[in-house]
């Protein structure tokens, strides 16, 4: 099973093994990880917004349109950042790092 690692806004680490073929908000759900996805990963809003490490990056599809217009109002939005949603851990992605961006101030 492929492992992957969510970096917390509090800087700490969570460190999960799931099978392969799961988004990443079903595998944050499942580790009490905070990500919100209010739209439920129907690509509707930009709040399971991510920012993957620069060395994983590359080894993600490419973003479809939709995904690159829901990412245009993600807070914190960065040359790496993705949708949790859009990103489906497969054998290829085992050692993904992910990054919770900050959240935006009230």
């Amino acid at each position: 099973m492929p492992r992957m690692t969510f970096i917390n806004r509090d800087g700490s680490r969570t460190e999960v093994e799931e099978p392969a073929g799961l988004s990443l908000i079903e595998i944050a759900h499942r580790h009490n990880v905070d990500i919100e996805a209010a739209c439920e990963g129907s690509l509707a809003c930009a709040t399971c917004h991510v920012i993957v490490d620069p060395e994983w990056y590359q080894k993600l599809n490419t973003p479809s349109e939709d995904e690159e217009d829901m990412l245009d109002l993600a807070f914190g939005l960065t040359r790496t950042s993705r949708l949790g949603c859009q990103i489906i851990l497969n054998d290829d992605l085992d050692g993904l790092v992910v990054t919770l961006p900050p959240v935006a101030e009230k």
